[in-house]
């Protein structure tokens, strides 16, 4: 499924236009992403929580040539699916 899918779904299920519901998704991940670059968890219960999570700076190799490298720091989204969602795919 891609966004244009999602879209489509919404608007069925909920009896709104295609616009509404685009406009709507979008408006759900610009808050998700703004709250997650502020450092905050989001959670939607039954779905799964988004958090942000360190990774620590670590050395790597390069598989083409086998030479250590050095791998930044950085931050990285972590989701966490809800009991319902683990319930509904198993």
């Amino acid at each position: 499924m891609n966004k244009t899918d999602l879209i489509n779904g919404m608007a069925e299920n909920a009896g709104i236009t295609k616009a509404a519901a685009k406009k709507a998704l979008d408006s759900l991940l610009v808050d998700i992403e703004g709250s997650l670059q502020k450092g905050n968890r989001v959670s939607l219960v039954g779905f799964g929580s988004w958090s942000v999570s360190r990774r620590a700076a670590r050395d790597g190799r390069n598989p083409q040539t086998g030479k250590t490298i050095k791998i930044k720091a950085k931050n990285v989204v972590k989701f966490k699916a809800g009991s319902d969602l683990s319930g509904a795919v198993n």
